[in-house]
């Protein structure tokens, strides 16, 4: 069995587009769609008007015409809507959600692991995140009836997935466990998706789906044994992610303590015991600071079946990106003046997230202050137990006085960003409020932000997703070579 040499991060929220995996997957390697979110992404480029067509190309390969109609008639707005209007928010998850929320979920997922497949014979994956629990049976599901080669997932310790992807080939209802603060010993708190029941025929007109391979996101090797020992299916491989990757990092191990400068601090107890790694049988692929050959080179020589490259690829032509910022900041890069914060209070899960200094970006101490907290999307609001046993839901990046009346500790509270509308924000569908303000983006990258120079030829201002396979893997490079897995 080939294994890609290069795994494109699934970068969220919507950077890891459908543009930037179709091309990966075209030139051997593994690309890969973030899921994160997507709903809303979804039902925003409908709302633009999806001048290209090629949103409403993947949703006529849809197999059931009649809830692919329902989200056309609440989202699609032919020419774009008006830069005033806000765009229409789906609605937030919850353990019971409406029938209308899994579709529009799964058609989603479906539409972009559709344009990522379309038209060539390579690999793709899509990329979920444990933290983002409730909407994830919706969005595998949706992603399998595309055809989705890979399944990747972080953000937590997905022991759920590798038996939910069994189940999910056959059409069969699933369940995931969800985790909610304050519960009792014997609760069982968890989400249904049936697929005969969102789509009902669903599983006579396509037939039996493939189950793609399942690869972990893990930051130490324990983790993956544990993995092995509670996974409820196959693992099929791993992505060992180390603290300079972007995005979420895993914190610490022991005592957090934070340099002068208000950074986490990582030793020696942080480090992946790679034989331990290799011992477990199963292909890895080393990510966070692998982005030059040389890194590249040692991955290999390591055992490794290759790397992780998320940063490199952020800030390619082909990723989603808003053009501008991507402008601005690769001039940060070449003027020698980029630099990245891994802030411990930034994300409301807690993990640390690290964060480009941008300006005019939330990164910006009076660009944060100037925005009225509020919680609309919801994606990465978390449950908790009420005092009467109900379940409630609750962010420590909504309003304090919400936060707190929920039971959350107002500390908890402190520093912590929109991720959700940001994220939105970077990748060019900011929302508009009613007084007239428009959310403002945050960028994060890993470490090797400062290098992406090397992959700019002299002379130009950008370059392509072809341009990092190429200069990453050398002689390795095959181009119109579609791997297998």
């Amino acid at each position: 069995m080939d294994l890609p040499k290069l795994i494109q991060g699934g970068m969220g929220v919507a950077i890891s587009d459908w543009r930037l995996a179709r091309a990966v997957s075209q030139l051997g390697q593994l690309g890969v769609v973030s899921g994160t979110g997507i709903s809303r992404v979804f039902a925003s480029r409908l709302m633009d008007g999806d001048l290209s067509g090629h949103i409403r190309r993947a949703l006529a390969n849809f197999s059931l015409p009649e809830p692919v109609q329902n989200i056309i008639n609440r989202y699609y707005t032919p020419d774009g809507k008006k830069p005033e209007t806000p765009y229409k928010t789906p609605a937030a998850y919850t353990l019971h959600p409406s029938k209308f929320l899994d579709q529009l979920t799964a058609i989603a997922n479906f539409v972009e692991v559709y344009l990522a497949k379309e038209g060539h014979s390579g690999v793709v994956g899509v990329n979920l995140l444990e933290k983002v629990q409730m909407p994830n049976l919706a969005s595998l599901y949706g992603a399998m009836l595309a055809g989705v080669d890979v399944v990747l997932m972080g953000a937590g310790i997905p022991t759920q997935i590798a038996g939910i992807l069994d189940k999910l080939s056959n059409h069969e209802p699933v369940s995931y466990r969800i985790e909610v603060a304050g519960a009792e010993t014997g609760d069982d708190n968890r989400i249904q998706f049936d697929p005969e029941s969102v789509f009902p025929g669903i599983s006579k007109l396509v037939g039996k789906l493939k189950r793609p391979k399942f690869i972990p996101i893990i930051s130490s090797a324990a983790l993956a044994q544990a993995l092995i020992k509670r996974s409820e299916g196959q693992v099929d491989g791993f992505v060992i992610e180390g603290p300079t990757a972007g995005g979420h990092n895993a914190p610490p191990r022991g005592t957090v303590n934070l340099d002068a400068n208000g950074e986490p601090i990582y030793g020696e107890k942080d480090a992946v015991d790679l034989e331990k790694i290799k011992q477990l049988g199963l292909p890895f692929w080393l990510a966070g600071g692998y982005g030059s050959p040389k890194q590249v080179q040692a991955a290999l020589d390591a055992g490794a079946a290759g790397v992780q490259i998320g940063t490199a690829f952020a800030l390619c032509d082909e990723s989603g990106m808003e053009p501008e910022l991507k402008k601005r900041l690769i001039r940060q890069i070449l003027d020698e003046e980029a630099h990245i914060f891994t802030s411990p209070l930034a994300s409301p899960t807690g993990f640390p997230f690290k964060v480009a200094q941008v300006e005019g970006t939330l990164s910006e101490p009076d660009v944060y202050e100037a925005r009225d907290r509020i919680c609309d999307l919801g994606f990465l609001r978390s449950a908790y137990r009420k005092a009467d046993g109900k379940i409630g839901y609750r962010c420590a990046s909504e309003p304090v006085d919400a936060y707190v009346k929920k039971g959350g500790k107002i500390e908890d509270t402190v520093g912590r960003t929109c991720l959700c509308n940001n994220l939105m924000a970077t990748a060019g569908f900011p929302q508009v409020r009613k007084d007239g303000y428009v959310e403002k983006p945050i960028v994060t990258s890993g470490d090797d932000l400062v290098s992406v120079g090397q992959f700019i030829k002299e002379g130009k201002t950008s370059y392509s997703a072809e341009d990092v396979i190429s200069y990453l893997l050398g002689a390795l490079f095959k181009p119109n070579h579609a791997q297998s897995m």
